[in-house]
């Protein structure tokens, strides 16, 4: 639905880390999700892979939005994110719900 500038989406629960193969293991690199508890793994997950400099958003991309920090859909600026759940898109400001379709 939405993303910050220049993500590249990582499948959390299965991790392609073969595809970070070619990124030096000294590169900085930012995990996120929704509000944080996904992407904290696959941070340990990247970490266990040798990767050095890896972080955790904190609060994930809903306090990312709720902070009115920029996101974006198709490279272009957005307003909303995708509520992921009824209980964890109550973090999340409802200015900021997508609509479901």
């Amino acid at each position: 639905m939405s993303h910050i500038e220049t993500a590249a989406q990582i499948d959390a629960l299965i991790p392609d880390l073969a595809a970070l193969s070619t990124v030096s293991k000294d590169r900085p690199i930012v995990v996120y999700c929704a509000v944080g508890y996904r992407s904290a793994k696959l941070a340990q997950q990247l970490n266990q892979a040798g990767m050095k400099c890896i972080y955790n958003l904190s609060g994930g991309i809903f306090q990312w939005a709720n902070e009115g920090k920029l996101i974006f859909k198709d490279d272009q600026p957005t307003q909303v994110v995708h509520p992921y759940n009824a209980i964890w898109g109550k973090l999340l400001k409802s200015s900021y719900h997508a609509q479901e379709h």
